[in-house]
C-alpha cells in the first residue's frame, strides 16, 4: 500500500486518517460535519470543512507529511454544489439528504420517471442530484462556466485545481447513463439541463497532482497525488473485499446494503421496489444498493426521546444483549417499533414518512423501548433486504453496528445466518487507501469475527412476526 491521508465525509462527521505503507493507521481524528443553514435548508460550510481537513494535515510530523504519497477521498453521494473553474462557488453545497429541488421530479409524466430509471438505474427521488443541480442551475449567481461537484470532488479540486467526478459518485447523480458509462444528455434534458454542466470522468484508481500552492501551505510533498475514492458505501465494499453473491451491510448515520453485480439490473421488478443501480468504484462492475434512513441515527433519537446521554443509553444496550441471550425477554411485551425516524427505505423511499411505536402500556420500561427500537430495525433490514433479486450468501457488517453486538445478534437470529462484522474501524479510509494504492484489501484484514444464529431465538422470533405480522403491515401503511 502507499502511505495516504484518507478523507471520509459523512452526514455526521468527517473522518481523517493517515495510513501508514503496512496500512496501518498511524493518526486519525473525527470532526462534526461542519454544515450552515440557508433559506432552503442545510448546506455544508467549505472554509470549516476545508480548515478542518488542513489542521489536521498540518497536525501530522514532517516525518509522516514527508511519507504520504496519495490523499484519497470519500464520502456521501447526492451531494453537491456549483464550482466555477476558478473553484468559486456558483451555488450552495447541498447536502445529500436535502430536497430542495424535488419539484423538478414532480413536472414528470410516469414514463419519464420509468425512463430515468431504464436510463441511470436509479428510482426517481430529490435525494439524487439531478434535481439539485437542475435548484441550484435556476440560481446560479454567474453561473459562466460552473459544473457540479460533490462534496467530495470539491475538495478535491481545492488541493489539485482540476475538476473532475468519479464514476460511482455520478452513478449518484441521476445523470449518468448506465450501460455506456457517459453522461446522459436525455436524462439531463428532463430538467432542463445540458450535460455541460457535469464535469468529465475520472476512475478511482487514478490520481492528480496537488498544485504548488497546497503542498506549500500543507507542507506535503508535491507529487502526491489526489484520488476521488468514490461513494463512501462502495468504497466499503472495496474495503470489505466485496464478492459476488455476498451483502455489505455498511452502518453509519443511514444503514446500506449492497451487493457487486456483473450487469445492472434495469427491469420492472427492481424499479417497483426502487432499488438503486450503480458503478462500483473498482471500475470492474455494478452495485445494487438500498439505504435505510435510519441506522445509527437511531441512537440519537433513542437519546432525545428518553432522555438519557450517550454512556447510559449504551449501557441499556450491552444489559439487553445479556438479557436477550439469557433469553430474558418477554417478547410479548415490546412495543412495536417502525423506525422511520428520517423518512422511509425502499419501496416507499419517501423522506416524509414519520415513526411509529405502537403497543405502550402503563409499565412499558425505558429498556423495552430500546429493544423494541432495535428489533424494528432488524425487522426493517429484512424487509428492504428481500427486495433484492439476489439472496446474500454472506453478509458482511462494517461500521458503528460492528459494536453493536444486540444489534449484530437480533439480524443473524432473525435472519437465520451468519454474519462477520469487522473489529477494525474505518474500513471505508482502508477500502479508499486500497483504491488509491491500486492494491486489494483482503476481509481477513479487517480482524472479522463471526455471529451465528441461535435456532432457539430464531423459532421465537419467526413465530412472535407470525402474531404481529398483520400490525406491522399495517403501521408501515399509515398514512402520513
Amino acid at each position: 500500500m502507499l502511505p495516504t491521508i484518507t478523507i471520509d465525509i459523512g452526514t455526521t462527521s468527517v473522518k481523517l486518517c493517515l495510513f501508514d505503507a503496512e496500512a496501518q493507521l498511524s493518526a486519525t481524528r473525527r470532526l462534526a460535519t461542519p454544515t450552515q443553514h440557508d433559506e432552503f435548508g442545510e448546506v455544508y460550510d467549505l472554509p470549516a470543512l476545508r480548515e478542518g481537513v488542513d489542521d489536521f494535515i498540518r497536525s501530522l510530523g514532517s516525518a509522516a507529511r514527508a511519507s504520504v504519497a496519495r490523499i484519497a477521498i470519500t464520502g456521501v453521494g447526492e451531494s453537491g454544489g456549483l464550482v466555477r473553474s476558478d473553484l468559486s462557488l456558483a451555488s450552495p453545497m447541498i447536502l445529500w439528504h436535502d430536497q430542495r429541488g424535488a419539484e423538478y421530479l414532480e413536472r414528470l409524466s410516469p414514463e419519464q420517471r420509468s425512463l430515468l430509471y431504464r436510463i441511470t438505474g436509479l428510482p426517481a427521488n430529490g435525494n439524487y442530484a439531478l434535481t439539485k443541480i437542475a435548484w441550484a442551475a435556476d440560481r446560479a449567481t454567474d453561473p459562466d462556466d460552473a459544473q457540479w461537484l460533490n462534496v467530495a470532488e470539491y475538495l478535491a479540486a481545492a488541493m489539485t485545481g482540476e475538476r473532475w467526478s468519479e464514476p460511482s459518485l455520478a452513478s449518484r447523480t441521476m445523470a449518468l447513463d448506465l450501460t455506456t458509462g457517459a453522461w446522459s444528455a436525455e436524462a439531463t434534458r428532463l430538467v432542463g439541463l445540458d450535460p455541460s454542466i457535469l464535469p468529465f470522468l475520472r476512475r478511482a484508481d487514478r490520481g492528480t497532482p496537488i498544485t504548488g500552492a497546497f503542498a506549500a501551505s500543507s507542507g506535503l510533498d508535491p507529487d502526491v497525488r489526489v484520488h476521488v475514492a468514490g461513494h463512501d458505501h462502495m468504497v466499503g465494499a472495496a474495503g470489505a473485499d466485496l464478492a459476488a453473491g455476498e451483502l455489505l451491510n455498511s452502518t453509519g448515520t443511514t444503514e446500506g446494503l449492497l451487493f457487486r453485480t456483473s450487469t445492472p439490473r434495469l427491469d420492472e421488478r427492481s424499479e417497483a421496489a426502487k432499488l438503486a443501480n450503480g458503478l462500483d468504484c473498482a471500475g470492474d462492475g455494478f452495485t445494487l444498493f438500498a439505504s435505510i434512513p435510519t441506522g445509527g441515527s437511531a441512537f440519537a433519537t433513542l437519546q432525545s426521546m428518553l432522555g438519557v446521554d450517550e454512556h447510559r443509553l449504551a449501557g441499556v444496550v450491552d444489559r439487553l444483549f445479556g438479557r436477550y441471550i439469557a433469553g430474558s425477554i418477554a417478547l410479548d411485551r415490546i412495543p412495536l417499533v417502525v423506525p422511520r425516524f428520517r423518512g422511509s427505505p425502499p419501496p416507499a423511499k419517501s423522506s416524509a414518512d414519520l415513526g411509529v411505536v405502537a403497543g405502550i402500556r402503563t409499565d412499558t420500561s425505558m429498556d423495552e423501548i430500546v429493544f423494541g427500537t432495535f428489533l424494528g430495525m432488524t425487522l426493517q433490514f429484512r424487509d428492504v433486504l428481500d427486495l433484492f433479486p439476489v439472496r446474500a450468501d454472506r453478509v458482511k457488517v462494517i461500521g458503528p453496528a460492528s459494536a453493536n453486538l444486540l444489534w449484530l445478534q437480533l439480524k443473524a437470529d432473525l435472519l437465520g445466518t451468519p454474519l462477520t462484522a469487522s473489529r477494525l474501524p474505518e474500513v471505508v479510509s482502508r477500502g479508499a487507501q486500497a483504491l488509491a494504492s491500486r492494491s486489494r484489501r483482503r476481509w481477513a484484514d479487517n480482524d472479522p469475527f463471526t455471529v451465528d444464529p441461535d435456532d432457539t431465538r430464531h423459532r421465537r422470533l419467526r413465530e412472535w412476526f407470525a402474531q404481529i405480522r398483520a400490525a406491522w403491515d399495517h403501521l408501515k401503511a399509515l398514512p402520513r
